[in-house]
């Protein structure tokens, strides 16, 4: 893996807010009985739009929470990047840039136009790597995440799609994990340990028992190097450290 992750003391308080929300999200994820990833898109310090995973839900194996949040910003490009915003637009009491007239009026919202300048993204999981290369496609600015994917992800799990040179469709962008890290594992693990009622008896496990012991992992590289802005001529993350346990813990 190739993940960049930023310790506890280099983490703003900002940040760690904004991640807060996301985690917020994957709770809710979670209750609706999703896989729980939760995320906020944030604008000049402002929430514009949240999203969660909602594959189940909608019936849409691309309904991530990237793509959720997404809709709510672009939901006239159903024919590209994000799916038909099937519900009315009802944006949260401080999600105040994603409407310039009435707070529950979808017609008066901002019009939002790619790239998303100066739009930073907070999810609880790296992305994966469909919506790595989405996030690239729209221009997003920074992205900032809980835990590694080891299986899906791409900001550095699998692949780094957000900083591979040879993708010419779009510009790099910075992402570092690390925030609110333990909050995102353990929703995963909650989620896994619980029984899925409509699974088959062959399929169903007894005697679950909820891990609660995360190991730490160690910075990929120097806080000021990591946080810096997305520019067109971002290298490629140096290599990590191995990590001393898959990020994602397997229940």
């Amino acid at each position: 893996m190739d993940n960049t992750m930023i310790m506890r003391e280099d983490q703003s308080d900002a940040d760690l807010a904004f991640m807060d929300e996301a985690v917020l999200m994957a709770e809710e994820a979670l209750h609706a009985k999703e896989i729980p990833v939760g995320c906020v898109l944030v604008h000049d310090g402002r929430i514009v739009a949240r999203g969660r995973n909602r594959t189940n839900e909608g019936r849409n194996a691309t309904l991530h929470a990237e793509f959720d949040a997404l809709r709510h910003l672009l939901p006239d490009r159903s024919h590209s990047v994000t799916p038909q915003l099937v519900r009315p637009f009802t944006p949260q009491l401080d999600d105040v840039l994603a409407v310039s007239g009435g707070a529950n009026d979808p017609a008066q919202r901002k019009v939002w136009q790619t790239p998303l300048k100066g739009v930073a993204l907070y999810v609880t999981v790296e992305p994966c790597l469909m919506c790595a290369s989405a996030m690239r496609q729209v221009g997003i600015d920074k992205v900032f995440y809980g835990c590694a994917n080891d299986r899906f992800g791409g900001t550095g799990g699998v692949q780094s799609i957000h900083s591979d040179p040879r993708l010419l469709y779009a510009p790099p962008y910075p992402a570092v994990g690390g925030y609110r890290r333990e909050e995102a594992i353990m929703l995963l693990r909650r989620f896994y340990i619980s029984e899925n009622t409509s699974a088959p008896n062959p399929k169903r496990k007894n005697n679950r028992v909820l891990k609660t012991d995360i190991p730490e992992v160690a910075p990929s590289r120097s806080p000021s190097l990591a946080s810096r802005s997305s520019t067109p001529n971002l290298a490629p993350p140096s290599p990590a450290p191995a990590p001393l346990a898959p990020a994602i813990p397997t229940i």
